[in-house]
């Protein structure tokens, strides 16, 4: 009798054998490594990623942006990377003809924030051309600055104060700012990317403009948050 045995295991197929090591948690079919996950989580989360900030991130999103891309476009989000700056953020897109679902919302920055961050990009731009490799803002400056723009018949300073100081948490909270020490900031280079120079005009001209009852500047100036942010992003 003809022994079958190896033509039999000539058909069989090994199964195929999972690397466990690539996995970081059960039933993950994820294929990206460790340091790309976290970038492509860190800037779904918040309003962009530095590479001051998570230069270990910055490097991972970097050397698979074209895949991170990809991923980002098959939720209709762009990623947009800053080679320049050494930021990425991300954008919602939008197609005339196609019915997208939106996953990030607008949300326009107030009156007061917008304020402060043109006087910011300002700091920002004259240390660049001083040479300078940061620049750094005092709270006080930031308030003597918005309490300018005040109507002259405005008596509430008080309430005014504490929008002041609200907007400025909220851009310390974005990391447009961040606190050096007590009262002081450093201007984040992402202040640029949120205040382009072909703005400015268009924004000068809408501060010069009456407080409305609902203050909120152009829609362009809006940037874009996941819908559902979570505490951590917001933190």
């Amino acid at each position: 009798m003809t022994d079958t045995t190896q033509d039999v295991g000539a058909f069989v197929q090994e199964p195929t054998v999972v690397d466990d090591d690539a996995a970081l948690y059960a039933g993950d079919t994820g294929v990206l490594p460790y340091e790309a996950r976290r970038a492509l989580a860190l800037v779904l989360q918040r309003r962009y990623l530095s590479a001051a900030a998570h230069p270990a991130e910055w490097k991972a999103l970097l050397a698979h942006q074209d895949v991170l891309a990809s991923r980002c476009h098959d939720m209709f989000v762009e990623l947009v990377v800053d080679r320049d700056y050494e930021i990425a953020y991300k954008r919602q897109v939008r197609e005339a003809g196609l019915s997208i679902p939106v996953l990030l919302k607008d949300e326009p920055y107030k009156r007061v924030e917008t304020l402060l961050m043109l006087f910011a990009r300002n700091r920002f731009r004259q240390e660049q051309g001083a040479g300078e490799r940061a620049a750094h803002v005092d709270a006080e400056e930031l308030v003597d600055y918005a309490l300018g723009f005040l109507a002259a018949d405005e008596t509430n300073l008080a309430a005014r104060r504490r929008e002041v100081d609200n907007a400025i948490a909220t851009l310390v909270r974005e990391h447009v700012l961040d606190e050096v020490a007590e009262g002081r900031y450093r201007v984040q280079p992402v202040v640029e990317i949120l205040l382009p120079v072909e703005r400015l005009r268009e924004l000068a001209t809408w501060l010069r403009s009456p407080a409305p009852a609902d203050p909120a500047p152009p829609a362009e100036a809006d940037e874009t948050d996941p819908v559902d942010e979570d505490e951590e992003a917001r933190a």
